[in-house]
């Protein structure tokens, strides 16, 4: 019976959060003065999903979320801001951080959004990164902001503008993130590490 309880109040926070998020994605939509249909067509959506969406009727994968924020150029993170205002703190349980699919990702990389900063001034997106499979390509990834990167298991090379670092668990790396980066070489699989972006939060 608690876990039915349970499992009903965790169904009635997911909706919430769809509600919130919905709020929030009408709210840009309406200050870019851009209809359903014309933020549907830059992000690649349909307009009924998008409607759905907005009202909270749809789930919206990290997927869609990320292609909203490029069409709106705003970060991921702007959408979670209404929602987060009356939380202190954001909790994750082991395991159930949101995977999100980042440009360039393929099988064997899997990034977890672990919380999102509710600073005005800031944002702040903590990812654990996990790589299982050898791969001779790697997306190299380009931002505003600072990473920080912690090795938890695994050894690789990781590359930051024209250097690169092997690093080992225990070892960390902080770095501009405006220059180009990205896992160079694996070279003891499984690569588990904790990164953490830093950046300036688009002004309203």
């Amino acid at each position: 019976m608690s876990n039915s309880n349970s499992q009903n109040h965790a169904s009635a926070q997911s909706n919430k959060l769809e509600i919130a998020i919905g709020r929030e994605i009408r709210a840009f939509r309406k200050k870019m003065d851009l209809t359903i249909s014309e933020l549907a067509k830059l992000a690649g959506l349909s307009a009924g999903m998008l409607s759905k969406i907005e009202n909270g009727n749809a789930s919206p994968s990290l997927a869609t979320l990320q292609s909203l924020s490029g069409a709106l150029n705003i970060p991921v993170t702007a959408f979670f801001r209404k929602y987060e205002e009356d939380r202190d703190a954001s909790f994750v349980r082991a395991g159930e951080g949101l995977i999100i699919e980042r440009r360039g990702t393929r099988a064997g990389h899997q990034y977890q959004l672990l919380g999102h900063s509710v600073g005005k001034s800031i944002s702040v997106e903590p990812y654990m990164i996990t790589l299982t499979e050898e791969s001779e390509v790697f997306p190299l990834f380009q931002h505003p902001g600072m990473e920080f990167l912690y090795m938890l298991e695994g050894k690789m090379v990781y590359m930051h503008g024209d250097k690169s670092y092997s690093l080992s668990p225990g070892d960390s790396l902080f770095f501009d993130a405006d220059a180009p980066h990205g896992p160079e070489e694996l070279r003891e699989l499984p690569i588990r590490f904790l990164s953490v972006i830093v950046s300036p939060r688009f002004s309203d």
